[in-house]
């Protein structure tokens, strides 16, 4: 016989699967710190990708420019900018990162703790019937 009760939740359960849980679930699989480690180290390989491409457009803008006065600056002057520059961006993309991996982790736990209370539920009437 049909419980309907069973179905609305099942029914709200596959709505949550198909919807939030399938970014939600996967978070759900990593330790928390595990987690944030790896959205950070992402981070961080992005941004020094990005980096990498914004100084290669910058020095391809005005190449010609750029080779007359290499022999004017001090070289060692500029790398420094450039890793000064360079280490300013990574670590405050990492910080955004660990920021926003923190939140997403967390609401995804309180979100998961939902469904996993629906399934226990649902187990629980399961039992019941037989």
């Amino acid at each position: 016989m049909l419980n309907e009760e069973r179905i609305k939740l099942m029914t709200r359960m596959a709505s949550y699967e198909a919807d939030e849980g399938k970014r939600m679930i996967p978070v759900g699989n990593y330790f928390r710190n595990d987690y944030i480690s790896f959205q950070v180290v992402k981070t961080a390989i992005s941004a020094t990708i990005a980096f990498g491409l914004i100084f290669a457009m910058y020095i391809y803008y005005d190449f010609e420019a750029f080779l007359a006065d290499i022999y004017k600056m001090d070289v060692v002057a500029f790398v420094k900018t450039l890793v000064m520059l360079y280490l300013a961006a990574v670590v405050a993309y990492m910080l955004i990162a660990y920021i926003l991996a923190s939140y997403r982790y967390n609401k995804a736990k309180k979100s998961l703790r939902n469904y996993y209370a629906a399934l226990r539920k649902l187990s629980q009437m399961y039992e019941e019937e037989d």
